[in-house]
């Protein structure tokens, strides 16, 4: 039988690992898979955090039997009810028919919803509490960050904030579960990566989240991905971390996204490249959106405050994968960026045009002047590409 993970006095880790599934929500890589973290109290009553995919039940619940070592299941707390979190509910109220399900109402709708649960169903208010002996749960409600039911479960005894989704990271838990039995910076920027794919629309309500949990001594961290944080240091860096992204704050650097089918966008791409390194800026990262998910880099945009777009013209359109990426940006409801664009042609130019309805259509300071290149790359076309490079350049040093 698998054990669980002791983590504190009464306190166990009973989550699992998937290195199976290679996309998560069916979008996004996981080329170092991903944890799905539960969590058990034992006290005079006993409590549960959270379940894990329905895929992995089996192991879950011999970590869950392990640790309960013969007690009943008195509480399942729910701080989120998506699937890969909540599909091991139905199993779990059938091994446990009289446990009690702690939820706020949108959480009570899904458990009716998704697993035609309504008994013995508790409806909690923001700032509730629930004793189970010498740890004491208080419930803060953190809507949309990132469903409408979220909610976090603070512990007031030993100060572990269940904190849902929030803090979350890509990458499984290879044998060290807490971040001093690792190497946490591993897993920052998969947190990035996580936050900009998963949660990155709702920067406001995340927001007021952190200020709601500002006041609260935090011990333990503990997501339902990821590594549980309990170091001091650990702590204000994943803090800091989503601060500053729902804050849409970047550091000092250039996204170039591109696409290009024979080169010649590509070429346009490098030789603002070039002349962004020129004017002293160190952090450019290019993409070719043909070769790169779209995760990394919109996980990218969320870290630098430059970007920078090119598009051939395709069918009178942009090129396909550069839509698309436009798309996702807009749905994350991007700001605080510094934009400009490029594109190419080679007997009718739409792309330029496009890209100028984009920008026209967001919340970016738009650099420069856009380039437009028929057929192969002239004098002409050379400098103003320099020219575009260089005005981005300028704008990020405004911000020294």
């Amino acid at each position: 039988m698998l054990k669980p993970i002791k983590i504190k006095e009464d306190f166990y880790y009973v989550g699992v690992n998937d290195r199976t599934k290679a996309l998560f929500e069916n979008l996004w890589p996981l080329p170092k898979g991903v944890s799905y973290n539960s969590y058990v109290i034992l006290d005079e009553k006993t409590a549960l955090f959270d379940t894990v995919d329905i895929c992995y039940s089996d192991i879950f619940f011999q970590k869950l039997d392990s640790a309960l070592n013969g007690r009943s299941l008195d509480y399942l707390i729910i701080n989120h009810m998506e699937p890969d979190h909540s599909g091991s509910i139905g199993l779990l109220k059938n091994r446990f028919p009289n446990i009690q399900i702690i939820g706020n109402k949108r959480t009570a709708d899904m458990v009716k919803g998704f697993y035609n649960i309504d008994k013995d169903v508790t409806i909690i208010e923001d700032g509730s509490e629930l004793l189970l002996g010498k740890h004491n749960l208080k419930f803060y409600l953190t809507p949309m960050v990132h469903w409408p039911e979220t909610m976090m479960t603070y512990e007031t005894t030993n100060k572990i904030l269940f904190s849902g989704d929030a803090f979350g990271t890509f990458g499984t838990l290879d044998g060290g579960i807490i971040d001093a039995q690792l190497h946490p910076e591993r897993y920052y920027d998969e947190m990035v990566r996580y936050y900009s794919n998963i949660v990155g629309k709702f920067g406001s309500p995340v927001q007021k989240a952190l200020e709601k949990l500002s006041q609260l001594d935090l011990k333990y961290i503990c997501s339902t991905h990821g590594p549980v944080w309990t170091l001091d240091d650990q702590i204000k860096k994943i803090v800091s971390i989503y601060n500053k992204l729902s804050k849409y704050e970047g550091d000092e650097g250039v996204v170039i996204a591109y696409g290009s089918m024979y080169g010649h966008t590509e070429q346009m791409a490098e030789v603002i490249a070039y002349e962004l390194a020129q004017q002293g800026i160190k952090e450019i990262i290019l993409h070719n959106v043909s070769k790169r998910s779209h995760s990394y880099i919109i996980r990218d945009i969320f870290k630098y405050k430059g970007l920078i777009v090119g598009s051939p013209t395709y069918n009178n359109k942009l090129y396909p994968e550069i839509e698309a990426l436009l798309s996702k940006i807009e749905n994350r409801d991007m700001k605080n960026r510094y934009f400009g664009y490029f594109g190419s042609f080679t007997w009718a130019g739409a792309a330029v045009k496009r890209l100028a309805e984009f920008a026209d259509g967001s919340k970016f300071e738009i650099i420069g002047t856009p380039v437009e290149m028929k057929q192969a790359m002239t004098e002409d076309n050379y400098q103003a590409c320099l020219a575009l490079g260089k005005s981005m350049a300028d704008r990020l040093k405004q911000d020294r």
